[in-house]
């Protein structure tokens, strides 16, 4: 069964966009069907999946408004080898268009119906507000990833959306439920963020996953090039860890499945 997870914080800068095209990029590489989508003005996560923004003439804008449907937008990833729902900046208006629509909290969720039995997991890379568009996200996701820095500011972002998922839970979605947290651009040497990473493991437990995400150079050269840094740099700290991630996710959903993927690298290498 396809597992859908909304990559998401309200705080801008936190490794989301990295996190969406990296993890789909070594789920796909441990052979699982995996679908991205954008659901970011900015379009970042399509650029770095190597599929130019300016170029497109359907996004996720058409799919949202319902005048296309997810197969007629969906694209092939060059340089991921997953499915890309792009983004551009036409999706800035959607949330604007979508006020007096019906059901357009659910458009995504009902939109997705239609292939979401084609893939083994579906990321959806959320804006970095808590609007409309991302909470299209969360009524469509089964789960929540919630991409963060070891910092002050961060527990107090962490808190708002903790409860805005709770109200989605009650009132959108009931099977919403916060998959895990992920420490990001992680600095071992910086005291704070040891003590903010102790601070979560102690309040969340196991769901803050064992995977820590490195502040590392490969991870940021890779978008200028279009490639998830797996293909950039495989051998980087920053790509490890994100091959890493997707053996610790595998391993949840699948018995044995950390080790087949780690043996499916190997083979790879």
């Amino acid at each position: 069964m396809v597992k859908i997870l909304a990559i998401t914080n309200q705080k801008g800068g936190v490794g989301k966009t990295t996190t969406s095209v990296n993890l789909a990029a070594s789920l796909a590489a441990a052979k699982r069907r995996v679908l991205l989508i954008d659901l970011d003005p900015q379009g970042n996560a399509t650029m770095g999946s190597g599929v130019d923004k300016r170029s497109l003439h359907h996004t996720v804008y058409q799919v949202l408004l319902g005048s296309r449907s997810i197969a007629d937008v969906r694209v092939a990833s060059p340089a991921g080898k997953f499915d890309l729902i792009p983004a551009n900046r036409d999706l800035a208006g959607a949330e604007i268009e979508m006020v007096d629509l019906p059901q357009r909290e659910t458009r995504l969720k009902e939109a997705l119906e239609e292939v979401a039995g084609e893939y083994d997991f579906i990321l959806i890379d959320c804006p970095p507000a808590l609007n409309l568009l991302t909470l299209n996200g969360l009524c469509a996701a089964h789960a929540v990833m919630i991409p963060m820095q070891c910092e002050y500011y961060a527990l107090e972002g962490l808190s708002d959306l903790v409860n805005t998922i709770k109200k989605v839970r009650t009132n959108l979605n009931p099977v919403l439920e916060i998959e895990g947290l992920l420490r990001t651009m992680f600095d071992p040497r910086n005291i704070l963020a040891q003590q903010v990473s102790d601070q979560l493991q102690q309040h969340f437990g196991d769901k803050v996953y064992r995977t820590v995400i490195p502040r590392n150079v490969r991870l940021a050269e890779a978008p200028s090039f279009g490639i998830p840094a797996l293909y950039h740099d495989k051998l980087s700290k920053g790509t490890q860890a994100y091959l890493a991630l997707a053996g610790e996710m595998l391993n949840r959903y699948f018995p044995s499945a950390e080790r087949e993927h780690d043996d499916e690298q190997k083979l790879e290498a």
